[in-house]
């Protein structure tokens, strides 16, 4: 069942984060639900403007449907991920997306604030949340490219002053995430002070809390990595993402969505690899992609169990029917 993203995030707010997990194809699709469903988890489906031109949005909207019909249990909601305006509208207009997130971080204060405004009125006339972002995160994520030396930290007081001029219903704030494998060197961590100020400076101006939405949230398993590159791969072994005992930390100061992307592409990779490898004269891509559905439901209900989200889906029944 589809539900609003902003049912989701009051009952998860504080409590635990909702998975955003990206997809582009059956095989993903039918591994994410299933292994929401096992883990009794609500989540959100991510569709980005790749994924969009990589088949055809209404391809993945017909996916998603079906989905919709063969998993009748599963709680969700369906999220534009690194909109521009454009497409932005166009989702929106669809009557089909549960909410967007418009992508304007890269412009000036002022700039970004006035994409984001247009946004949220067009999508609040049809009841569509809007998740905007502030501050930038360094990598690469499709056509989104950002040099560490660019990336910076969400200012919490100027989040405040964005939220209010803007009228966002989330926030992608810049804590030291990155987009891509290769998100922290060291001990580097989650900069969980500019979530906490960010809380802070909203009940001082008297405002609402407001979800955080943390990008670039994969983990990055060095064992992923690591059988990638031992079925030819050639990953860089030092490749490392967020700790995933940080997931449950960061939602309990409000961190309500965390977006997975790069993980289920390690699967996918790892999966596909040690198969031929293992077996180089087949050539039925469903075996394979039998394998995957399970490998990546088994990843999902992990996941959902680090976020807090798994065994929720009667709490968001419990508030639905209020």
């Amino acid at each position: 069942m589809i539900v609003t993203t902003a049912n989701l995030f009051k009952v998860a707010y504080g409590r635990f984060a909702v998975g955003a997990y990206n997809i582009n194809n059956a095989e993903q699709t039918l591994g994410l639900f299933r292994g929401c469903l096992d883990s009794n988890a609500p989540f959100i489906i991510q569709i980005s403007k790749g994924a969009r031109k990589y088949t055809d949005k209404r391809m993945l909207e017909a996916i998603i449907r079906s989905a919709e019909e063969i998993f009748p249990d599963a709680i969700f909601a369906v999220h534009l991920d690194h909109g521009d305006e454009g497409t932005c509208y166009d989702c929106i207009d669809s009557g089909f997306y549960s909410s967007v997130m418009i992508d304007a971080s890269h412009e000036p204060f002022e700039k970004n604030v006035a994409i984001t405004k247009r946004v949220v009125d067009r999508a609040h006339a049809k009841g569509i949340s809007v998740e905007a972002e502030l501050g930038m995160l360094g990598g690469v994520e499709e056509d989104i490219v950002v040099e560490e030396k660019h990336a910076c930290l969400t200012d919490p007081l100027e989040a405040v002053e964005f939220i209010r001029q803007t009228g966002c219903d989330a926030l992608a704030a810049a804590i030291g995430t990155s987009h891509g494998a290769y998100k922290f060197r060291g001990q580097q961590s989650l900069h969980f002070e500019v979530i906490e100020n960010i809380r802070k400076e909203l009940r001082a101006a008297g405002m609402p809390p407001t979800p955080i939405v943390m990008h670039g949230s994969s983990s990055v398993p060095a064992e992923e990595v690591a059988r990638i590159n031992g079925a030819g791969g050639t990953l860089d072994p030092s490749a490392c993402g967020v700790d995933e005992n940080e997931y449950i930390p960061a939602a309990l100061l409000g961190v309500t969505k965390v977006n997975i992307d790069t993980d289920g592409r390690l699967v996918w990779t790892r999966v596909h690899r040690e198969y031929f490898r293992d077996k180089p004269a087949d050539f039925d891509f469903r075996i394979p992609g039998k394998i995957f559905i399970e490998e990546y439901a088994k990843f999902i209900a992990h996941k959902n169990v680090m976020l807090g989200s798994a065994g929720m889906i009667p709490t968001v029944h419990t508030f639905l029917s209020k």
